[in-house]
């Protein structure tokens, strides 16, 4: 069956990101997790206490550096070994644990052009939450923007306010949507993260939430499956409910038809779950992502589906 999708060279029916990289830079381009030591405005009380229900000690950045390391310590740890699998790689530097724009803007400034001024990097991406990014760190990064290649990636998770309010995110959907049209304005390019799997969400509501993203200007989305992890609120929520976890079967078909109601253009960073496994509860299956892959590939071949196809026949 011939693939019917514009944005891949290989059987790929949605828009990866390693598709997009080779396209941009004309090279393999790694990204490099950091850790530099920021905290959130959901942890230290200025939104709200204990942080995400979800997120973990290390602030959902399991595969950054050790934050006790400099940041040039970490990303040379990090450079090394990623170099010996890709060698002649461009990098891009991932500030992913906690919130990172929530610090003073002499000290955004130190950090992300610590990494910048480095061999090789073409790029930075920055994870944040949609209230932690103040008017000045806004301009500075429309400043950055035009010096090398950047994404802000903001939280979601999801579009409805009772699951919100479970997994504790403290900010409005409002305020989301609001601060995409900021960073757009300033031509900044936006990646969403959502989870799928979020306790006593239906399928419906997991779509919803995709069909939702698609009517903003977004550039990039990260599908999540939901992770239940050692020594969290959201571990000790399932201890007392047993809420339903979604089968691996029932993830791989939702993230497809999530995948139907996409824009082409939007560059598809993350589609399954990547936790470390020693902190994993449930569940299990998340153990193999490489056979996720291959069947979310074979799942959309079989159902003659691509990203984009409803939005597609819409169209038309």
């Amino acid at each position: 069956m011939k693939n019917p999708f514009p944005y891949s060279d290989t059987n790929k029916r949605y828009h990866t990101l390693d598709y997009f990289y080779k396209h941009k830079f004309h090279s393999k381009v790694c990204k490099i997790s950091l850790n530099a030591g920021f905290t959130c405005p959901n942890i230290d009380g200025t939104v709200g206490y204990g942080g995400c229900i979800y997120c973990s000690s290390s602030g959902s950045g399991e595969y950054g550096g050790n934050s006790q390391d400099s940041l040039l310590t970490q990303f040379s740890k990090i450079r090394e070994v990623m170099n010996r699998k890709w060698p002649n790689s461009k990098y891009i530097g991932y500030f992913q644990a906690h919130t990172n724009t929530y610090a003073p803007l002499p000290i955004l400034k130190e950090k992300y052009e610590t990494i910048l001024q480095l061999e090789d990097v073409v790029g930075l991406a920055i994870a944040t939450r949609p209230d932690a990014i103040s008017e000045e760190c806004l301009d500075y990064l429309e400043e950055l923007s035009k010096k090398t290649y950047l994404t802000v990636e903001l939280g979601l998770q999801t579009i409805h306010e009772k699951t919100s309010k479970l997994i504790n995110r403290c900010h409005s959907l409002e305020c989301f949507e609001s601060m995409v049209k900021k960073l757009r304005a300033k031509k900044i390019n936006v990646v969403v993260h959502i989870i799928d799997g979020l306790p006593y969400e239906t399928e419906e509501m997991m779509i919803e939430t995709a069909k939702y993203l698609n009517t903003l200007d977004i550039q990039g989305i990260k599908i999540h499956m939901l992770s239940i992890l050692k020594n969290t609120a959201l571990a000790n929520l399932y201890e007392q409910e047993k809420f339903p976890i979604l089968a691996r079967d029932k993830y791989i078909e939702i993230v497809c038809k999530q995948l139907e109601y996409l824009r082409s253009e939007i560059v598809i960073h993350r589609i399954t779950g990547d936790p470390k496994l020693d902190d994993l509860i449930a569940p299990s299956w998340l153990d193999k992502k490489v056979t996720i892959l291959n069947d979310i590939d074979k799942y959309l071949a079989t159902h003659d589906s691509y990203q984009g196809k409803l939005v597609k026949e819409k169209e038309s």
